[in-house]
């Protein structure tokens, strides 16, 4: 089974499992609306999402559901997301690369992404003092922050270690 999507706090202590049920009556209200039903894929493809890793393309979730139900198709899994960050259950990313990926919309673990240009890892981080510097660049702008999102694009440090490696290699 794949791993919740939770990670430790900046005090070192276990963090809090996002309330799928929320997520999940979320879902299921947007669909009564748009009249749409819920079918055994769709809900295969939800649950996998909520246990997936951050940052799932649509690809990578297509593999993980047909792990266990092979009969389930790209648009299936395009849709059902679709479906996600229209009510709010998903957001979706693009870092710079082509791919579009997927996280849970949860806001009680807010965080920011590192990005690396070469192999395109991506770190999330929090940071306590870019979320106050925001504010108050907010505040001094006359805006009420609504949301945000911070990237970060470099080398990470595994990139840059095979880069200084193949520069000893060829004497440069």
């Amino acid at each position: 089974m794949l791993g919740v999507k939770a990670k430790a706090g900046q005090d070192g202590r276990a963090p809090a499992v996002p309330n799928f049920e929320h997520f999940r009556t979320l879902l299921n209200d947007h669909m009564a609306k748009r009249g749409l039903r819920s079918t055994d894929q769709r809900r295969l493809i939800v649950e996998t999402f909520f246990q997936a890793p951050n940052h799932i393309s649509i690809e990578e979730l297509l593999a993980q559901v047909r792990l266990q139900d092979s009969r389930v198709g790209y648009a299936t899994v395009y849709r059902t997301l679709k479906l996600l960050t229209e009510c709010g259950v998903a957001f979706e990313r693009k870092f710079g690369d082509g791919l579009t990926r997927y996280e849970l919309a949860d806001e009680a673990s807010h965080h920011d992404h590192l990005i690396c240009v070469e192999c395109t890892k991506i770190i999330e981080f929090e940071e306590p003092k870019i979320e106050e510097l925001q504010e108050k660049i907010a505040v001094r702008h006359g805006f009420v922050l609504q949301s945000h999102k911070h990237e970060m694009y470099g080398v990470c440090q595994e990139c840059q270690q095979k880069q200084s490696r193949g520069a000893r290699r060829t004497g440069n």
